[in-house]
């Protein structure tokens, strides 16, 4: 590796992808499918923006022309890429209630496989896009399911709110994703890695089995606040123009 790039690009391609077991009948690695797979891991690793035509046709060991000749534009590659990692993540493109939370967990257990699609949903995640909008709400669905599955089989309690809660772990288990930078730094370590997710798994299953707060007097305090009916407040400082008028005095 020299400079970011491979002296053979298409080894890289196939070493960064060999293991992923593509559903695509273009798994094996036909042109097409080769350049597809190298933009994804330069759209990933490098962002959009970032990434050239030229860039991507040299990770394929293609011409430019010929990444053109199959996706017609940047733009038309990254909808190709889009769609290919949706439909990976989710098992078939029509069905976006799929299982996310297994396909999540089966990347994470082996994040060097699956490095190149973590980091491209990690862009598109943030991208807001279309495509963006409908990863994330298929992500909003499994975990929707997830909960109501769950809560039935007696794993979680009854929620308050079903739909903020699929809403909130939704964000909260995409943040791995999203933020790798600003969790390496907290931790000293990779967080997704191996040393990294042992250190985090068990003070976060921790955190959802026992919750945070020793009791629920801000809960209840939020509760009350929030209950009741709102209205002209006559609490203002002395100072405030707006006071509420001194009571009359008795003559």
């Amino acid at each position: 590796m020299t400079g970011g790039r491979c002296s053979n690009p298409c080894t890289t391609i196939e070493q960064s992808f060999k293991l992923l077991n593509m559903r695509s009948s273009e798994s094996d690695l036909t042109t097409r499918a080769r350049i597809r797979d190298a933009a994804v891991l330069r759209f990933g690793r490098d962002g959009f923006d970032a990434t050239t035509v030229r860039g991507v046709a040299a990770e394929a060991g293609v011409s430019p022309g010929l990444v053109i000749h199959h996706f017609g534009s940047k733009d038309g590659l990254r909808a190709a890429c889009d769609e290919f990692v949706v439909a990976e993540f989710l098992g078939r493109k029509d069905d976006l209630g799929g299982d996310t939370a297994a396909a999540l967990a089966r990347w994470l257990a082996d994040v060097d496989t699956y490095r190149p699609l973590i980091d491209y949903v990690a862009r598109m995640l943030t991208a807001g896009n279309d495509a963006a909008d409908a990863l994330f709400d298929a992500l909003v669905a499994g975990t929707a399911k997830m909960v109501d599955e769950q809560v039935e089989a007696g794993v979680i309690r009854e929620p308050l709110d079903r739909e903020v809660t699929a809403l909130y772990l939704t964000m909260y288990g995409v943040v791995p994703l999203v933020m790798q930078r600003q969790l390496a730094r907290g931790l000293g370590l990779e967080q997704l890695s191996e040393p990294g997710l042992r250190r985090s798994t068990v003070p976060i299953l921790d955190l959802y089995t026992h919750g945070l707060y020793a009791d629920d007097r801000f809960l209840v305090a939020a509760q009350d606040a929030l209950g009741r009916t709102p209205g002209p407040r006559s609490d203002k400082g002395k100072n405030d123009p707006n006071q509420d008028p001194d009571p009359p005095t008795a003559p």
